[in-house]
C-alpha cells in the first residue's frame, strides 16, 4: 500500500515539473528626433524597449523604409508634412502578443529670411518696406529698433520709418508651435544734413594776392546735391562738388555753400580776404650752406624760386637742375669768400655741372659794380611792391660779380632770373657751424617779369 502511495505521489512531482510558466509579452519604445528637428526631412531612431518578445514587426506610416522585422529597425526618414503612425507587435513562443501604437507629427521645414528695400533713401526719416520671405512658421513677431512701428506681430509687416540716424536693428522670431527661429538685420540711416567746406589756395597764389585760385573741397554730410555762390570770383555760382575758382578782386569775399539732400536743406557762409598784386613775393629765414655743407648733403647751397625750396647735392636731378635759379658757394667757415653764381657758370665752383642749367644775373658787390642798379638795406626793407626792382637795370660787370665776406651785414644781392624776373637777397647772418656753416637770407622777387 504503502509503495502505491509513493509511486502516486511521484507521477503528480513529475508532471509539475514538465509544464512550464508562460512569459507575457510587453511592448514598448522611445525614439529620438536627430537635433530635435521634426521638419522635413526628419530622421527618427527608434529603441525598442519591449519584454519578453521574441519576434516583432514594426509599421513606420509614411516613413522610409515603411516596416521592419529587427528588434531595433535603426534610422526612419520622413519626408513629408503629416500626422504619421507608428506602430510595433511583438509576440514570443507562448503565444503571447502586444501592440503600442504612438503618432508623430513632421513639420514642414522652417525657414527664415526677410528682404528690407529702402523706399527713397536712408536720409532721415528713412522708410523702409519689409517683405516676409519665411516659411513654414505659424506665429510672427518683429522688433523694430527705434522704428515706427516699434513692433509688429503680423507676417508682412509693410513700411517701417526711422528717423534718428545711426544702425538700427530689424529682428524677426518665428515659430511652427515647437521650433522657434530667429534672425536680425541692420539699416544705417545717414546723418542729419551738414554743411560745410574746406579751401586750398594754390601753391603759386599763398599770398592770396588777385588773382588768386583756389580749390574747394565740400566736407557736408549727408548732401547730394551743392550750389555754390562766390564774390569776386570769376565765376559766380557753381553746381560741383568740389570747383576750383579763381578770385580777381581784392577785398572780403562770401563763399556760400547751399547743401540739399532732397528732404533737408542746409547753407554755410564763410569768408576769404584777397589782397591787393604787388606783383611782388617775399620769402624768408632761408638757409644757404657752404660748399661742404652742400656736399655732405647736411645743407643744400641750390635754390629754384618755383619751387621755393633749397636742395642739397643729393637731391638734385636732371629734371631739379633744371629749376634752379641761385646757386651760393660759400669757400669756409670763415666767410672770407662768398658769391651768388649762375647756374650755367657752376663749373667756376667746387660743385658738379649742371646739364641743362638756367641762366641768372648777379651783382654780388654792389659796391664795386659800377653800375646804375642800387638797392640799399632800407630801401629792401621798405618794398611792397615790385615798383622799385622793375625800375632796376641789372646787368653783370666784373666787379659786380666779385666774392663778398661777411663784414658787411645785412648785405643786399641782385639778380634776375633767365625769365626776366628781378629780385633782391638780403643776407641777414652768417652762422658758423663749421663745415655746416650757412648764411641765412631773405628774398623778395617779382611774381611775374614785366
Amino acid at each position: 500500500m504503502n509503495k502505491i502511495i509513493y509511486i502516486l505521489i511521484s507521477l503528480v512531482l513529475l508532471e509539475g515539473c514538465a509544464k512550464e510558466e508562460i512569459v507575457p509579452v510587453v511592448v514598448d519604445f522611445e525614439y529620438e528626433v536627430f537635433n530635435e528637428d521634426f521638419s522635413i526631412p526628419v530622421q527618427i531612431v527608434f529603441f525598442n524597449r519591449t519584454e519578453g518578445g521574441e519576434d516583432y514587426e514594426w509599421s513606420f506610416e509614411g516613413g522610409v523604409p515603411s516596416r521592419s522585422v529587427s528588434r531595433n529597425p535603426g534610422v526612419i526618414q520622413y519626408d513629408a508634412k503629416g500626422v504619421y503612425k507608428i506602430e510595433l507587435t511583438a509576440s514570443n513562443q507562448d503565444g503571447s502578443r502586444d501592440t503600442k501604437v504612438i503618432e508623430i507629427q513632421i513639420d514642414d521645414p522652417v525657414v527664415i529670411d526677410f528682404e528690407i528695400t529702402n523706399l527713397v533713401d536712408n536720409f532721415s526719416p528713412a522708410t523702409y518696406a519689409i517683405q516676409n520671405n519665411s516659411s513654414g512658421a505659424d506665429t510672427f513677431s518683429w522688433t523694430f529698433e527705434g522704428g515706427a512701428p516699434a513692433t509688429s506681430l503680423v507676417k508682412d509687416p509693410g513700411k517701417v520709418t526711422f528717423t534718428e540716424p545711426g544702425e538700427h536693428k530689424i529682428t524677426l522670431e518665428i515659430s511652427n508651435g515647437r521650433e522657434m527661429y530667429n534672425l536680425q538685420k541692420t539699416v544705417t540711416v545717414a546723418p542729419f544734413l551738414v554743411s560745410d567746406f574746406e579751401h586750398t589756395v594754390a601753391f603759386e597764389d599763398d599770398d592770396y594776392q588777385v588773382p588768386a585760385r583756389i580749390q574747394f573741397k565740400n566736407t557736408s554730410i549727408s548732401a547730394t546735391e551743392y550750389q555754390w555762390d562766390f564774390e569776386g570770383a570769376s565765376i559766380l555760382t557753381s553746381t560741383e562738388e568740389n570747383p576750383e575758382v579763381i578770385f580777381t578782386q581784392e577785398g572780403k569775399h562770401s563763399i556760400i555753400l547751399t547743401t540739399f539732400n532732397g528732404k533737408e536743406t542746409k547753407v554755410v557762409r564763410k569768408e576769404i580776404e584777397f589782397f591787393r598784386n604787388t606783383n611782388l613775393r617775399e620769402i624768408k629765414d632761408i638757409k644757404l650752406g657752404i660748399n661742404t655743407a652742400h656736399s655732405s648733403n647736411t645743407r643744400g647751397s641750390f635754390y629754384s624760386i618755383i619751387d621755393r625750396k633749397v636742395y642739397t647735392n643729393q637731391e638734385v636731378t636732371p629734371e631739379i637742375e633744371q629749376r634752379i635759379d641761385l646757386v651760393f658757394f660759400g669757400l669756409s667757415s670763415a666767410f672770407s669768400r662768398n658769391r651768388f653764381v649762375s647756374p650755367h657758370k657752376i663749373s667756376e665752383t667746387t660743385f658738379d655741372v649742371f646739364q641743362n642749367p638756367k641762366s641768372t644775373i648777379f651783382i654780388n658787390s654792389q659796391e664795386l659794380c659800377g653800375c646804375t642798379a642800387s638797392l640799399s638795406v632800407s630801401q629792401y626793407d621798405m618794398m611792397q611792391d615790385d615798383v622799385l626792382l622793375n625800375s632796376l637795370t641789372i646787368q653783370e660787370t666784373s666787379g659786380g660779380l666779385q666774392d663778398f665776406d661777411n663784414t658787411m651785414q645785412p648785405r643786399i644781392v641782385l639778380f634776375q632770373t633767365q625769365e626776366g624776373k628781378k629780385g633782391a637777397i638780403k643776407i641777414k647772418d652768417f652762422v658758423d657751424d663749421g663745415q655746416n656753416s650757412y648764411i641765412l637770407v631773405d628774398i623778395k622777387i617779382q611774381k611775374e617779369s614785366r
